[in-house]
């Protein structure tokens, strides 16, 4: 309940709302989120807008201000009362065509000019002090965060390359292993992060360019954990001790974090979050090579025979209180200092019953509100925690800039394996 004056009338936190119906704790929430910018880590929408079947990489053609197909518009992320967004320039490790850098360039490139056609909507930022100034202007403060050091191509100085251009964190593998990191849905070859790898950490520390630990494997976790100076960030991952699939955070690192500083970004992805969807994914992954080596060959007749067993078990659902509990056990093992919101809207195709599209943020901490967390809690994982993460690893990196210049050290000077 919000006063005249814009005060709470719960001043000494949450707590007394808990038994509050859910337009109550939504309208605290909000209340919060006026002086609190809600921060999101990774939305998809710039490749949303590459894959566009219509119009491929037309900023102009997808019109955020109408209602979108996806899941990301105007009027849906000020509902959201989104104060802050990481949009991610995702590219696949997959591309072979021409090398990596063409399509991250196309990427950073079409998220640039979607935050400069919306001046009214959408600022530009670089810094935590950017967001907080676009926030109280009542815009949506816009940075860029890479998803995949496949990007650099072995490359530091084009990872320099990318901090010049806006990039402020870097997803250090997707799904694919790297010469020099492994990827957690890939096979492991490194054990970890190669000494290559350690000295991306180290130049990403001294750019002030978050190192981000989603889709890496749990020993590159660990590594980045003992080199990194920075907090370092999940941008959208869960907690594998309630969902295990290999794309969560082990509880071993979520007990790590707090002396890293570093910070989960919960995501909202239904199979990260459930573990019935989990296990549903996996028997319908099963299922498909069982058909396929049942009918090989023959597309049409494997098709029908999957839609058919679907039809008799339906895909299970995830909630939106599956996604505090993921929040709570979070809490329970790194403290709520450590948890922010990274909802990966627009690069899923089924979403969290409840949390549908960016204009639901205020009812995932009406959850919240509902499970006892306070006001201060509230506003750490709106958007405090994460905007803490990017101001100290800023710190870090004015402090190592005036100690090191930045490295020429090469992959194949350092891996002993790429040197053979």
């Amino acid at each position: 309940m919000v006063l005249s004056s814009g005060h709470t009338l719960m001043a000494q936190g949450a707590q007394p709302l808990r038994n509050a119906s859910l337009a109550a704790r939504v309208a605290h929430v909000k209340s919060l989120l006026r002086t609190t910018p809600l921060v999101d880590s990774h939305n998809d929408l710039p490749w949303a807008m590459r894959e566009d079947a219509n119009a491929p990489l037309d900023v102009v053609a997808y019109d955020l201000n109408k209602p979108t197909k996806g899941m990301t518009d105007i009027a849906r992320l000020r509902k959201g009362m989104v104060g802050g967004q990481f949009w991610s320039v995702y590219i696949p490790g997959e591309i072979r065509d021409s090398g990596f850098a063409r399509v991250q360039l196309e990427q950073i490139d079409i998220a640039r000019r979607v935050i400069a056609r919306y001046p009214k909507d959408l600022q530009w930022s670089l810094t935590a002090a950017d967001v907080r100034a676009a926030h109280r202007t009542g815009k949506i403060g816009s940075l860029l965060g890479m998803e995949g050091g496949h990007a650099i191509e072995n490359s530091l100085g084009a990872l320099r390359a990318y901090y010049d251009l806006g990039a402020r964190y870097m997803t250090l593998t997707h799904n694919v292993t790297l010469d020099w990191a492994d990827a957690a849905n890939d096979v492991a070859r490194h054990k970890g992060l190669t000494p290559f790898g350690k000295e991306v950490v180290r130049e990403m520390n001294r750019l002030g360019m978050i190192v981000d630990l989603s889709h890496v494997s749990p020993a590159v976790m660990s590594n980045a954990l003992d080199v990194s100076e920075a907090p370092v960030m999940f941008s959208h991952s869960a907690a594998r001790g309630l969902t295990d699939v290999p794309r969560n955070v082990p509880d071993s690192i979520l007990r790590r974090l707090p002396k890293n500083g570093g910070v989960v970004m919960m995501t909202f992805v239904p199979g990260f979050t459930s573990q019935a969807v989990a296990n549903y994914g996996n028997r319908v992954t099963a299922l498909r090579d069982s058909i396929a080596k049942a009918y090989p060959g023959n597309n049409d007749a494997q098709f029908k025979a999957v839609a058919a067993w679907r039809e008799k078990n339906p895909t299970p659902t995830a909630t939106i209180a599956d996604v505090a509990d993921h929040m709570d056990h979070m809490k329970k093992l790194a403290g709520a200092d450590h948890i922010g919101l990274g909802g990966d809207y627009d690069g899923i195709t089924e979403t969290v019953v409840g949390l549908e599209d960016v204009s639901r943020y205020p009812d995932l901490l009406a959850e919240l509100v509902k499970r006892g967390w306070t006001d201060r809690e509230l506003r750490g994982v709106a958007g405090e925690n994460i905007l803490r993460v990017l101001s100290r690893t800023e710190i870090v990196s004015a402090r190592i800039r005036k100690e090191r210049p930045a490295s020429t050290k090469t992959i194949h000077q350092l891996d002993r394996t790429l040197r053979q």
